[in-house]
């Protein structure tokens, strides 16, 4: 799904720390992800990357249109746990580390923009 690149020096997302990342934090997706890659190996018949290039992508295709939520657990999966991967972050010019609790500088905004909503009355209703 992501290659790896000289280019960049990063590896693909079949590289093995990434692919323990994905086993280690998928959480809530992993019915999901269990079903739509049973899907997958189902349409294929055989082992997906056993096809070529061009019927791995029109079967994908199929799928995507007739399941369009699994093709997006699949993708979610893969890409949290590829950039969470410190290879990948530098390569992309993010320090690799926890945002807090060094934390990260933000331009402060104009926090005059909620007054409107700060002085409209209440929209719920008060237990008290």
């Amino acid at each position: 799904m992501i290659p790896a690149s000289d280019e960049f020096a990063v590896p693909g997302a079949d590289d093995e720390a990434i692919i323990e990342d994905m086993v280690q934090s998928i959480g809530r997706d992993r019915e999901e992800l269990r079903r739509t890659l049973r899907a997958v190996a189902d349409a294929a018949g055989r082992p997906l990357e056993s096809l070529a290039i061009a019927d791995q992508t029109e079967l994908l295709a199929r799928l995507r249109a007739s399941r369009p939520g699994g093709l997006s657990v699949v993708e979610a999966v893969v890409s949290r746990s590829y950039y969470r991967d410190e290879r990948v972050l530098r390569s992309i010019g993010v320090e690799p580390r926890p945002p807090f609790p060094g934390g990260y500088s933000v331009e402060q905004g104009d926090w005059s923009l909620l007054d409107p909503v700060r002085n409209r009355p209440a929209m719920y209703r008060d237990a008290s």
